[in-house]
Protein backbone atom coordinates (compact mmCIF):
# COMPACT_ATOMS: atom_id res chain seq x y z
CA UNK A 1 0.00 0.00 0.00
CA UNK A 2 1.49 3.32 -1.08
CA UNK A 3 0.88 6.57 0.73
CA UNK A 4 -2.84 7.20 1.05
CA UNK A 5 -4.94 9.84 2.72
CA UNK A 6 -6.35 8.96 6.11
CA UNK A 7 -9.89 9.13 4.74
CA UNK A 8 -9.03 6.61 2.00
CA UNK A 9 -7.45 4.30 4.58
CA UNK A 10 -10.64 4.44 6.66
CA UNK A 11 -12.79 3.64 3.60
CA UNK A 12 -10.58 0.67 2.67
CA UNK A 13 -10.77 -0.76 6.19
CA UNK A 14 -14.56 -0.29 6.25
CA UNK A 15 -14.84 -2.12 2.91
CA UNK A 16 -12.61 -4.93 4.21
CA UNK A 17 -14.74 -5.22 7.35
CA UNK A 18 -17.91 -5.43 5.29
CA UNK A 19 -16.42 -8.19 3.11
CA UNK A 20 -15.40 -10.17 6.20
CA UNK A 21 -18.58 -9.48 8.16
CA UNK A 22 -16.82 -7.55 10.94
CA UNK A 23 -18.05 -4.51 12.82
CA UNK A 24 -16.18 -1.35 11.88
CA UNK A 25 -16.72 2.20 13.07
CA UNK A 26 -14.96 5.57 12.79
CA UNK A 27 -15.03 7.92 15.80
CA UNK A 28 -13.47 11.30 14.93
CA UNK A 29 -14.59 12.72 18.27
CA UNK A 30 -12.67 10.17 20.38
CA UNK A 31 -9.18 11.37 19.46
CA UNK A 32 -7.24 14.45 20.43
CA UNK A 33 -7.15 17.32 17.97
CA UNK A 34 -7.45 16.06 14.41
CA UNK A 35 -6.94 12.41 15.42
CA UNK A 36 -9.74 9.86 15.58
CA UNK A 37 -10.28 6.22 16.53
CA UNK A 38 -11.00 3.48 13.99
CA UNK A 39 -12.48 0.34 15.53
CA UNK A 40 -12.49 -3.02 13.77
CA UNK A 41 -14.09 -5.75 15.83
CA UNK A 42 -12.54 -5.64 19.31
CA UNK A 43 -9.39 -3.79 18.26
CA UNK A 44 -8.82 -0.14 17.52
CA UNK A 45 -6.17 2.16 16.15
CA UNK A 46 -5.60 5.90 16.06
CA UNK A 47 -5.78 7.63 12.66
CA UNK A 48 -4.33 11.10 12.39
CA UNK A 49 -5.97 13.85 10.36
CA UNK A 50 -7.99 12.07 7.61
CA UNK A 51 -7.20 14.93 5.21
CA UNK A 52 -3.43 14.28 5.41
CA UNK A 53 -1.46 11.52 3.75
CA UNK A 54 -0.27 8.60 5.86
CA UNK A 55 3.30 7.46 5.39
CA UNK A 56 3.83 3.85 4.32
CA UNK A 57 5.38 2.82 7.65
CA UNK A 58 2.53 4.37 9.61
CA UNK A 59 -0.02 2.62 7.44
CA UNK A 60 1.71 -0.75 7.90
CA UNK A 61 1.93 -0.25 11.66
CA UNK A 62 -1.82 0.44 11.85
CA UNK A 63 -2.56 -2.65 9.76
CA UNK A 64 -0.46 -4.78 12.16
CA UNK A 65 -3.05 -4.08 14.88
CA UNK A 66 -5.47 -6.31 12.96
CA UNK A 67 -3.05 -8.98 11.75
Amino acid sequence: MNTVKGSEFIKRIQKLAKERGLACSWHPDMGKGSHGVLKLGDTRTIVRNPKDELKTGTCHAMLKHWA
